[in-house]
């Protein structure tokens, strides 16, 4: 079970901080025109950074805390930090009639909900 924790909160991890660090670094309107990108065009070019920025904390957040002993209970905190963003992105797609983007942010979601219950539960770093 640690292992399996371990491969899903590296995957992730590294899927938020690459999604974080392209809309920190690629401006706002190149960003709207990437594919399922669509959303750029409902928010603010400072929302889209500070999205940006919170996205690559909570990477950090999966991996940091168990790999240093500090404060290791942040694991599945930043899991569930990310899962609700993952429900707000969902919804916002959802509105939009993007279907298909909403289903891989529920997917998304299980996974960090899976590492949320593993890190609080019988894989805690704490107990």
């Amino acid at each position: 079970m640690n292992t399996a924790l371990w491969i899903v909160t590296g995957i992730l991890a590294a899927a938020f901080a690459f999604a974080g660090s392209t809309k920190l670094f690629i401006p706002r309107e190149k960003l709207m025109k990437a594919p399922g990108a669509g959303w750029v065009e409902d928010f603010s070019a400072g929302f889209i950074k500070l999205l940006a920025v919170v996205e690559i904390l909570g990477a950090l957040g999966l991996i940091l805390p168990a790999v240093t002993g500090i404060a290791p209970i942040l694991v599945p905190l930043a899991a569930v930090g990310l899962g609700l963003i993952m429900v707000g992105a969902a919804v916002v797609e959802t509105r939009r009639q993007e279907v298909k983007h909403a289903l891989v942010n529920l997917v998304y979601l299980a996974l960090l909900a899976f590492v949320a219950w593993g890190r609080f539960g019988p894989e805690s770093f704490t107990g």
